[in-house]
């Protein structure tokens, strides 16, 4: 498989690189934000509140929006 991703071409492993991103950021907040709604219902103990986890899902997805990232040097 690491073959196949070489013979990509930079664009392509960029396009498929920050799409994965997406989608981790994607579920990771959706998670942080079905956490906080476990701990209001009483489901699992309050050992940080819920608008912690939701501010950490903000957070997150507004790193990841793509129009407030910027490419800088090279990797």
């Amino acid at each position: 498989m690491l073959s196949d991703w070489n013979c990509l071409s930079d664009e392509t492993q960029l396009l498929i690189s920050r799409e994965a991103l997406r989608r981790a950021v994607a579920a990771f907040a959706g998670q942080a934000e079905v956490l906080a709604a476990q701990i209001e219902a009483g489901i699992l103990d309050d050992r940080g509140g819920p608008d912690a986890l939701r501010l950490l899902a903000a957070i997150t997805r507004v790193a990841d929006d793509c129009n407030a990232m910027k490419c800088v040097g090279n990797a």
